[in-house]
């Protein structure tokens, strides 16, 4: 049975899966700048006996694996490759020997399972159909995601898949035990840039001045009223700003603050609504004490959204993997993911897997300079992207 013979095998690569990870997680790099460990995937494709691979959007990979009857069905599994910069506070031997840059959202473990599933798939190639898609992303914490630039250089093409997976590491949840949520999933994710300029002057002399740190002060508080007044009150939505910049000494006026931010929103229209109105809002309010207001808002990535059908599918499969205890339905989330533009164009399922140790080790949240994983979740990693690969292959 072919469960077993995938649970066997993530097993028997256990080891060198955990060598992987380890070799990864040393030697972090910033997005779009994944170049040794893009080398590092080439050479253990070509090591597992995978020549099929090319590079694509500068750093990342795509790579095929063609089992009975290639062209009958195609399923794609994605892992991202890019750290942050955090300066990890872990002392581990296999710490970040990279100062400044961190494997601390867990990247270095999809990118590690889906080798392994690579592996796998490949050594169980002769029993199954149709073929399988490897997608190693960079830039997956960067606007514009590496996601869509990805796409537009033709990752879904030739061949297209039919529907594509992705994990993501969960500290909330046991190693062993697995998530999904059908549907809606997680927030679309919008830069907000506010440059509001002034005069500057002499702090004892404020009305020979248009002081940009106090209209900062009145844009920042009101921003967050239109936010919750404009919005249905039935549909999440987050306005946070994470940066403010202005000023140099206790008694001069700067000439100019420039604010930083993020926007989040679970509904489309919404989210277009809102940058009209953060965009008019922080204008008019500027012009008002006499200042000029910028606003830039890039748009970012769109809302996760885990086909329905598909997550049902999954969900039983991983049933069947991990045992129905282990696998638990998740809440929706206003973090946001890059694997949403591949869901724009094919059917996606994005799940989680459990990373600490029994509720008690490893539970540093993820962006945190003390993220770690407890290594046995990646027996099931590699194990649920390989075996959602065959079902999907299978029963689609």
């Amino acid at each position: 049975m072919i469960l077993e013979t995938i649970k066997a095998k993530a097993e028997a690569y256990y080891s060198d899966v955990q060598e992987i990870r380890h070799h990864i997680h040393s030697h972090p790099e910033l997005s779009f700048k994944e170049y040794n460990t893009s080398a590092y995937v080439a050479a253990k494709l070509t090591e597992f006996g995978i020549p099929d691979f090319r590079s694509i959007a500068g750093t990342g990979i795509v790579a095929l694996i063609e089992g009975n009857n290639p062209e009958k069905r195609c399923i794609a599994l994605r892992s991202d490759l890019d750290a942050l910069p955090i300066k990890e506070e872990n002392t581990a031997s296999y710490c970040s020997k990279n100062d400044g840059v961190m494997h601390a959202c867990g990247h270095d473990v999809h990118t590690s399972c889906l080798l392994g599933a690579a592996r796998i798939l490949h050594d169980l190639r002769h029993e199954w159909e149709g073929t399988v898609k490897l997608i190693f992303q960079p830039g997956e914490e960067k606007h514009p995601g590496g996601a869509s630039i990805m796409i537009a250089e033709g990752v879904l093409e030739n061949p297209k898949p039919d529907a594509i997976f992705a994990l993501h590491v969960y500290p909330h949840l046991p190693a062993g035990t697995t998530g999904f949520r059908a549907g809606q999933y997680m927030a679309s994710a919008d830069e907000v840039y506010i440059t509001i300029e002034g005069k500057g002057g002499h702090a004892a002399l404020p009305h020979q001045t248009i002081d940009p740190i106090a209209i900062s002060a009145l844009v920042i508080t009101g921003l967050q009223q239109v936010i919750a007044r404009k919005c249905n009150p039935l549909i999440p939505s987050v306005l946070t700003f994470g940066s403010i910049n202005g000023g140099f000494a206790t008694n001069v006026i700067p000439d100019k603050v420039e604010i930083l931010g993020t926007f989040r929103a679970m509904d489309e229209k919404w989210r277009y609504e809102a940058h009209k109105w953060i965009k008019e809002f922080t204008e008019q309010t500027c012009a008002a004490y006499g200042a000029k207001a910028t606003v830039e808002i890039p748009v970012g990535y769109p809302m996760l959204f885990n086909d329905p059908a598909l997550t049902r599918n999954a969900t039983k499969w991983a049933e069947d993997y991990v045992g129905a205890d282990n696998v638990h339905e998740l809440d929706m989330r206003m973090a946001a993911e890059d694997f949403s533009f591949y869901t724009l164009h094919v059917p996606g399922c994005f799940f989680r897997i459990g990373t600490n140790k029994d509720d008690k080790e490893f539970l540093a949240p993820v962006h945190n300079a003390r993220f770690d994983i407890n290594e046995e979740s990646m027996k099931t990693g590699m194990g649920m992207m390989a075996w959602c690969a065959v079902q999907a292959l299978q029963n689609g």
